[in-house]
């Protein structure tokens, strides 16, 4: 018999005959057991007993079919069958017809239901699997090779299925059938488990889970493990969706398990990192740990990541120092010694004020920090707005990012201050002089001043007393200790006050007091009166006109220069000296460098760096000065122009002028020392609060500048560079006016001075009049069209002077009569007066005493500035704003570009939506991008400018 071997495949076997132990129980067709298929016992070499079926009908041309008993398929949908079989040689038998093959067929069932007649017993409804020829024949009386024929079944869908085997013309014996179907081992790769998988395809994805310990990365919750079983049982390529150790374990010898941290270890994340030593300051006992917590008094912030280390809360702030400057305070402070282990360390400074019985309270919001209150990077504050002689607490904290999770008060020093009477006291004496139905005239006593600052005017509120709706109270302003208050109701009390303004800024308003106008005919008697004392008035002022033109004659004096009389100053120019340093010592006065010591560099001139520094000169007290300084290997005409503006400026005392302190020429470096301007230039000064002041703030602003533009004009002075970067700003808000160095002398000759450039420099061409650019014609009127620039600057807060025009473009616009539109929200009266001001003909330009004169009138009439210009609202002058972020910039909000287009403002038409969502929180940036976009809307594109 011949020798039977199987080849071991991983699958699932649905029938073997070699393991058959009795009968098969075939079905044979037809009956006739002398010819057809017979069932026999034979022996294998290993001498088992196997069941094999012979035939041998080379003397018959009929078929015989042997069917096999139904086959449960146990949900496979391909199955193979492995024949083995032997075939005799036609050539050795006698007899013909003769074949050597046969044929295979199968028919499908869900149950066993076959009978003997039933299917037929043909190839429909059976169905042909192949037609099996022998590769290997045997000849007569002789032991051959058998043969092995594997095919394959698919696309099964029944529950089970019959083989039938046709043979016709042949002798052969079917040694073995074995049924089976082929299917993936269980598997584990890459952190995943794969069950044993029957393919139903080709190529079947099976899919799996993550061992104990393993997750899917983050993104694929979602899709479990899955890998590819293929037809023959193999698995193919590296699963999909692949598991990674959970957050406190890591990976294995193998990438088939993950084993937990051990203790002083963890792992913050999945994936394949392994375990990290736990940060300083932290540490956990418990295997498998994916963050090490904190030691007692040690914190993680919670933007912190789990691999920092935990850090403390910083020490206190070291050796704060504080310069009282009348009512504003400057607070300076070192590091602390422990920042805590952080770098984001920040400061708060946190105001207590206390009354006589040492109860202290919080300060109200009338305190105001430069540069903040909270959040401070820096280790300087400068706060105004005190009270006069007023006890406060300042308590500056350390912070960092972990001080809110500590239970304990941040770290903290505290100073002690008490507010000096620098400020004029409160004005007292008030009284009613005159009454009349519609009219007031007052009187009040001085105040005495305890200092150097002596009284500017005055500022008077009033509103009537007994109204229905509340009143806002109205402002007017006085430069001598007497007012008439006109436009008033008949026979109506009004409440009034009044305070005193020094250069230290204002005092307190007094007690309000009440009078009363007159009813209707009891004021005819005191109006004559009234009238007969301003006609004395008149008298007197015109003896003393009189008198001051008499006083006014030029003196000759020993240098060759004109001075006025003792009434009036004349500016002289320093470099009409024969020495210029005569003029240095003439107009500068000389202080020892050893009374000066430099803090800071704050910035950089055209000559040297700008410092900022504390001047303490012997009987006076302390304060800061800005300090310029003569950069080595400077030129004898360096030297003489770096001092040149040293003797421009001490020729000026007036409020609204930067104050000179002295020079120091006779050490290295030379420098000149003015007044410290804690907010710096009025033009970055403005951008950094956009929006924050009232409009009366803003011309209040602008009429200081005007006083002290005025009081150049009168002593014959051209500033030629007048622009908001040259105007610098206080802690009070008072501007003055600064940088001297393009000025030159006018003469007195000609009924217009003149002054003409010949340095042939730079000239700022946005700020300056058409006649000083074409002919380097500098005058008053020239400062004048500057000064009205200035105003547009100033209520614009800081906007760019014809935005990104070319400075050739800004010629030509000016030639064709194009002159700048009101700014956002601009009164119209104050577009007015700058229009005045940049009138072509430069003697129709008001004169610097009209201008402070028209906005007292508008300061005592604060109704009249909040009439708006339609135009003020006119969009900026760009050819197109084809994108937001082309908006943004061309309206100077770029700083929030970022923001918007995150947000998903693409367009203008949503960008009205919801400001505080994207950052916009300062009022003023809020209505002026609000502002922009009803203006846009409304004009629906922006308007050409004429160039």
């Amino acid at each position: 018999m011949f020798l039977i071997m199987f080849r071991r495949v991983f699958g699932y076997v649905l029938m073997n005959t070699k393991l058959a132990t009795s009968d098969l129980r075939w079905t044979s067709y037809p009956l006739t057991l002398s010819i057809g298929l017979n069932e026999k016992n034979s022996r294998d070499d290993d001498h088992n007993t196997v069941r094999t079926y012979e035939i041998c009908t080379i003397a018959s041309s009929s078929s015989y079919w042997l069917r096999t008993r139904w086959i449960p398929l146990k949900a496979a949908t391909t199955v193979y069958v492995e024949i083995w079989f032997s075939m005799m040689e036609c050539s050795s038998l006698s007899r013909q017809p003769c074949k050597e093959t046969f044929n295979l067929y199968y028919y499908p069932s869900d149950a066993d239901n076959a009978t003997l007649t039933s299917p037929a017993w043909m190839e429909n409804p059976y169905i042909k699997v192949a037609t099996v020829a022998a590769d290997h024949l045997m000849l007569r009386g002789t032991r051959g090779r058998p043969n092995v024929k594997e095919l394959r079944l698919e696309g099964l869908r029944k529950a089970g299925l019959y083989l039938a085997f046709q043979s016709q013309s042949n002798c052969m014996a079917l040694l073995s059938v074995r049924v089976f179907y082929k299917k993936c081992p269980p598997l584990r790769r890459a952190f995943a488990s794969f069950p044993e998988t029957v393919p139903h395809s080709l190529v079947e994805q099976a899919q799996g889970v993550c061992v104990e310990n393993a997750v899917t990365p983050p993104g694929e919750q979602s899709q479990p493990p899955s890998m590819l079983c293929s037809e023959v049982g193999e698995w193919v390529g590296q699963p999909t969706s692949s598991c990674a150790c959970r957050p406190g374990y890591e990976a294995g010898e193998t990438d088939m398990r993950c084993r937990a941290c051990p203790s002083g270890h963890f792992k913050a994340e999945s994936g394949s990192v392994g375990c990290s030593s736990c940060p300083a300051n932290s540490n956990t006992r418990i295997p498998g740990s994916a963050y090490c917590p904190c030691h007692s008094g040690f914190y993680r912030a919670d933007s912190d990541p789990p691999h920092t280390a935990c850090t403390q809360p910083p020490s206190a702030p070291r050796s704060p120092v504080s310069q009282l400057n009348d009512t504003t305070v400057t607070l300076e402070w070192s590091e602390p010694l422990d920042r805590g282990g952080r770098q984001d360390l920040t400061y708060r400074v946190l105001c207590s004020t206390c009354g006589p019985d040492t109860s202290c309270s919080p300060c109200g919001d009338s305190i105001l920090y430069r540069p903040a209150q909270n959040g401070l990077t820096q280790r300087r504050v400068v706060i105004w707005g005190l009270h006069p002689q007023t006890k406060y607490i300042f308590t500056i904290q350390s912070l960092n990012g972990v001080s809110a999770l500590s239970h304990s008060e941040p770290a903290s020093s505290k100073l002690n201050i008490t507010t000096s009477r620098d400020v004029p006291p409160p004005v007292s004496g008030l009284r009613r002089v005159e009454a009349s139905e519609s009219s007031m005239s007052l009187e009040w006593s001085v105040p005495v001043v305890q200092n150097q600052y002596q009284i500017l005017d005055y500022e008077l509120r009033y509103r009537p007393e007994d109204s229905e709706e509340a009143v806002e109270w109205q402002y007017v302003f006085s430069r001598s200790s007497s007012l008439v208050l006109n436009g008033l109701q008949r026979a109506t009390r009004y409440q009034v006050q009044v305070r005193a303004r020094s250069q230290a800024g204002y005092g307190s308003f007094g007690a309000e007091t009440g009078f009363n106008t007159l009813p209707d005919g009891v004021s005819q008697l005191m109006v004559t009166g009234v009238a007969a004392s301003l006609g004395i008035l008149l008298l007197v002022v015109a003896a003393i006109v009189g008198v001051r033109r008499k006083r006014s004659a030029h003196i000759h004096d020993k240098s060759g220069h004109y001075h006025m009389g003792q009434t009036m100053k004349v500016y002289i120019d320093p470099f009409t000296y024969e020495d210029p340093n005569e003029a240095v010592r003439e107009f500068a006065k000389e202080i020892d460098a050893s009374f000066v010591k430099i803090e800071e560099v704050i910035g950089a001139g055209e000559f040297g760096e700008v410092c900022r520094g504390r001047l303490r000169i012997p009987g006076r007290k302390e304060n800061y000065v800005a300090i310029k300084t003569l950069k080595g290997g400077y030129t004898e005409k360096q030297r003489r122009d770096f001092l040149s503006e040293a003797s421009i400026m001490g020729q000026f005392q007036h409020p609204n002028i930067i104050h000179l302190e002295g020079v120091i020429t006779t050490s290295c470096p030379v420098m000149i020392l003015t007044e410290f301007m804690e907010n710096g230039a009025l033009d970055s000064f403005l951008r950094m609060n956009d929006g924050q002041f009232t409009t009366i703030q803003l011309v209040g602003m602008l009429r200081g500048i005007a006083a002290g533009m005025k009081y150049l004009s009168e002593m014959s002075y051209v500033h030629r560079d007048l622009a908001a970067r040259n105007i610098l700003v206080n802690s009070n808000l008072v501007c003055k006016v600064s940088d001297f160095g393009l000025s030159r002398f006018l003469t007195e000759n000609s009924s217009d001075p003149t002054y003409t450039s010949s340095l042939g420099g730079k000239i700022p061409i946005r700020w300056t009049a058409p006649e000083a650019i074409a002919y380097r014609k500098f005058t008053s009127a020239s400062d004048t069209w500057s000064y009205g620039i200035v105003m547009w600057e100033v209520m614009s807060y800081g906007e760019r002077p014809y935005w990104d025009m070319s400075n050739q473009d800004v010629i030509n616009a000016i030639e064709q009569d194009y002159r700048l539109p009101p700014p956002p929200e601009c009164p119209a009266s104050l577009h007015a007066l700058m229009l005045d001001c940049w009138q072509k003909e430069r003697a129709n330009r008001p004169r610097f005493c009209d201008v402070v004169a028209a906005l007292d009138r508008l300061i005592r009439n604060p109704t009249s500035l909040k009439v708006t210009h339609p135009e003020a609202q006119s969009p900026p002058p760009l050819s197109a704003c084809g994108s937001v972020s082309e908006w943004l910039r061309a309206i100077k909000m770029e700083r929030y570009e970022q923001s918007f287009l995150q947000a998903g403002f693409t367009n203008l038409d949503i960008v009205s939506q919801d400001l505080l969502r994207v950052g916009v929180t300062l009022a003023g940036h809020q209505k002026k991008i609000l502002s922009s976009i009803q203006t846009l809307r409304i004009h629906k594109a922006p308007p050409t400018l004429l160039y």
